[in-house]
């Protein structure tokens, strides 16, 4: 009883002193989101040839409304695959606003941003150039879905920003609890042996939770990673698979579900294999 409730204490003191920072990040990307929405979705509609590189750079900024947006456009005949592609690989949700709630970890974002953004840009100019064909099906101008992301522009971004902040909370605490009592139970080198740790196949598993199209997904990727339960290679092949609502809304837009699969399969092919290179590299 007595582990139990100190596990659950430094669970719970552990997440109250990341509130502070999740609050302000939050804030920031609904300030961004709120107002800049549509100059982003102008600047998808012109890139272009240029699309998995601006498709990977604004991608990576960590709200889930730019990946709705690439599900949109591409539905609409409007983005080519390469860049939706990109979108999802390099979308960047709840895993950096957690690191960013870990100071002492803070330093890792730059390398895993860029790390993200690379894949992004070499996958979706590959998918365009040799794959286009093999996967997309033609569009044309049709039906996009206007109210499917998860926000609400009519109420400002102080709300949203703390509806996030709390939902985030108790995903973080719950899982943290958890993480720890079986840290507390088994070791972490018992977790990471489980997770398939010390092998070139933990991204396979990686990536099939990323596939988990909601914000907890990221909350157990990034928290595995910061106790050392999986590596820098799994956590990248997890968080490239982790377009999250992005794939819901593809599947509602996009009439063809064969095709769908097809995205969803590529894009799991693509995070794990770069993982399994990163893993052999030692990265």
């Amino acid at each position: 009883m007595e582990m139990l409730i100190d596990v659950f204490t430094d669970a719970a003191l552990d997440c109250i002193k990341m509130l502070p920072f999740l609050f302000l990040a939050f804030l920031l990307i609904e300030a961004l989101e709120h107002y800049s929405s549509d100059f982003t979705k102008k600047l998808m509609i012109k890139v272009d040839k240029a699309g998995p590189v601006v498709g990977a750079v604004v991608g990576c900024v960590p709200q889930c409304g730019f990946s709705v947006m690439a599900a949109n456009l591409y539905s609409g005949g409007i983005i080519t695959i390469g860049t939706l592609i990109a979108v999802f690989l390099a979308t960047s949700d709840e895993a950096i606003l957690i690191i960013m709630g870990n100071p002492e970890h803070a330093g890792k974002i730059g390398i895993l941003l860029l790390a993200k953004v690379i894949i992004a840009i070499v996958a979706g100019y590959l998918v365009d150039i040799f794959f286009k064909k093999e996967i997309a099906v033609p569009h044309h101008e049709g039906e996009l879905c206007h109210d499917c992301g998860c926000h609400n522009h009519s109420s400002g971004i102080v709300k949203p920003a703390l509806r996030h902040t709390g939902k985030i909370f108790l995903y973080l605490f719950a899982f943290t609890f958890i993480l720890n009592l079986c840290i507390e139970v088994l070791g972490i080198d018992r977790i990471s042996a489980m997770m398939l740790g010390d092998t070139v196949f933990q991204p396979v598993i990686a990536a099939l939770i990323g596939l988990i199209p909601n914000c907890a997904a990221s909350v157990i990727l990034t928290q595995l990673y910061l106790s050392g339960a999986i590596s820098f290679a799994s956590v990248i092949a997890g968080l490239c698979t982790g377009a999250g609502i992005g794939l819901v809304v593809l599947f509602k837009v996009n009439p063809d579900k064969k095709e769908n699969v097809k995205i969803i399969a590529v894009l799991y092919g693509i995070a794990v294999a770069a993982g399994l290179i990163l893993e052999m590299f030692g990265v």
